[in-house]
């Protein structure tokens, strides 16, 4: 009778120790932050570019307006100098969605002659010098060698205008003075553009004279 007494008695004290254990087990612990309080926590460089792609509303709409989808395409000049060049890029490079310098060169004029046609002969040349001089003109010659020989030259001008006035000056006096290009290589310097298609660079570039502007292929700038 008393080991069935024992053994009762044991199984109920393994009983109350378990349900001891059950109740008074201890509490799960909080995760450990990944770190320190006030350091922001670590973003992988994907996350960072999507953040930065995607943006708010706010900032897309105060986004600048895209280019055209068939913009327009043109070369502007030509421009008398590379300063001439810079400062018109400088004013429409704001403006315009590609600007690229260019530099060509070209057959131009590079002055004017002012000129009397060969004269049969040296001496029919030289009593055309004596009578300009008794009607007080100078700055004069014969050419006395090359194809132009016996042509009397009345002065070379980088100016259309003062070429034109000093032809018309001679020709008062009777003389049959004449006036042609001097054509020689020369340095041309463009801008070629894309804009959009109603763009009036007219309005931007009003400091250049003898500029024009000309359509040209848009893959070239491409």
């Amino acid at each position: 009778m008393f080991p069935r007494a024992l053994v009762l008695l044991l199984v109920v004290m393994n009983l109350g120790a378990l349900a001891w254990w059950g109740l008074h087990a201890n509490a799960k612990p909080a995760p450990v932050p990944t770190t320190d309080t006030g350091v922001p926590s670590l973003m992988l460089l994907s996350e960072s570019e999507a953040s930065r792609q995607k943006g708010t509303s706010e900032e897309m709409a105060a986004a600048p307006v895209s280019m055209d989808a068939t913009p327009r395409c043109q070369t502007l000049g030509p421009f008398a100098s590379p300063d001439d060049a810079r400062r018109a890029s400088d004013t429409l490079a704001p403006l315009v969605g590609r600007i690229q310098q260019r530099t060509d060169t070209a057959t131009a004029a590079t002055g004017y002659r002012v000129f009397v046609a060969a004269l049969a002969s040296r001496d029919a040349a030289l009593e055309a010098v004596r009578q300009m001089a008794a009607k007080d003109m100078t700055d004069y010659y014969v050419v006395t060698s090359g194809d132009q020989v016996n042509t009397i030259s009345l002065g070379l001008f980088q100016d259309l205008a003062n070429a034109t006035k000093r032809r018309d000056d001679v020709r008062k006096l009777g003389f049959d003075a004449r006036l042609e290009p001097k054509v020689g290589q020369v340095q041309q310097y463009w801008l070629d553009v894309t804009v959009a298609p109603d763009f009036d660079w007219h309005a931007h570039l009003t400091g250049f004279a003898g500029i024009d502007a000309k359509d040209m292929p848009c893959p070239s700038l491409r």
